[in-house]
């Protein structure tokens, strides 16, 4: 045994198949559940403040997808903009949001975004606006099981390609940068604040550098968003997001996403 590394990124075989997979877990959730065999949308989103799937839900826009075998989670679908989308709510952290992605990919979703509230690291901007993630760094456990070490997890560059004109439209403002992924939101110390502010990052959340390592060693397509609305705190009156809690700008958002990459996938 290896002891000069942490487990974490210890005996890792990045090229091996894991023995335990999504398909599986599934499959034995449909017959303990009774699910129907059936496709998920396309295009599916996750929420982990659950404020979009909560205002939704309370305007009867969303009901629960029968086909959706996850044990952890209710999966909503509802159509916006012409669209139609699956939502989960309340998928905070990497290990969550990365388990669901596993689970979304092989029920039929073909695009993930995801749209996290984040705080403000960089205060060269007021809250609330987004961020769209390029670069997040891995300041988590779950994405050095799918990448060996490095400082950062990217968003795949043709995606971002797609999206360079895309929220010229949209009334709340939408910055291209990095963020800092943290699996611990409650140890954001002033010395890890500095050292994030000096390598540029906007903004901290908890799952984007996992979902970019997963959507990297996966091949799939996943875009992650900050929704920067706060100070961590350390003002009155944070955490504001604005009209239904931020859900209409979030969809707005999320639409625009949708129909830019549904411009090159059909």
């Amino acid at each position: 045994m290896n002891t000069s590394h942490p487990p974490i990124i210890r005996d890792k075989k990045y090229d091996h198949p894991s023995l335990f997979e999504p398909e599986n877990l599934l499959r034995e959730a449909r017959r303990q559940k009774n699910i129907p065999e059936g496709k998920i949308p396309t295009i599916c989103i996750l929420d982990p403040d659950g404020d979009i799937v909560r205002n939704l839900v309370a305007k009867k826009m969303a009901k629960e997808n029968p086909y959706w075998a996850c044990y952890h989670t209710t999966l909503y679908t509802f159509e916006y903009s012409g669209i139609e989308f699956g939502i989960i709510g309340c998928a905070v952290g990497a290990s969550f949001a990365v388990l669901l992605a596993e689970e979304l990919f092989v029920s039929g979703c073909k695009l993930l975004i995801s749209v996290t509230s984040s705080g403000l690291i960089l205060p060269n901007q007021k809250p609330p606006f987004f961020v769209l993630i390029e670069r997040a760094l891995r300041d988590e456990g779950t994405s050095y099981h799918y990448l060996p070490p490095s400082d950062y997890a990217y968003l795949n560059k043709e995606l971002s390609a797609v999206l360079d004109s895309a929220f010229s439209d949209l009334p709340i403002p939408v910055n291209k940068g990095a963020t800092w992924t943290t699996d611990a939101p409650f140890r954001e110390t002033d010395a890890a604040i500095k050292q994030a502010q000096s390598q540029g990052i906007l903004a901290v959340e908890m799952e984007a550098s996992a979902l970019y390592a997963f959507a990297q060693t996966r091949q799939q397509a996943v875009i992650c968003f900050a929704h920067v609305t706060n100070q961590m705190g350390n003002i009155e009156g944070d955490f504001e997001k604005g009209e239904a809690d931020g859900s209409k700008d979030a969809l707005e958002l999320i639409a625009a996403t949708a129909k830019a990459w549904l411009s090159q996938n059909p």
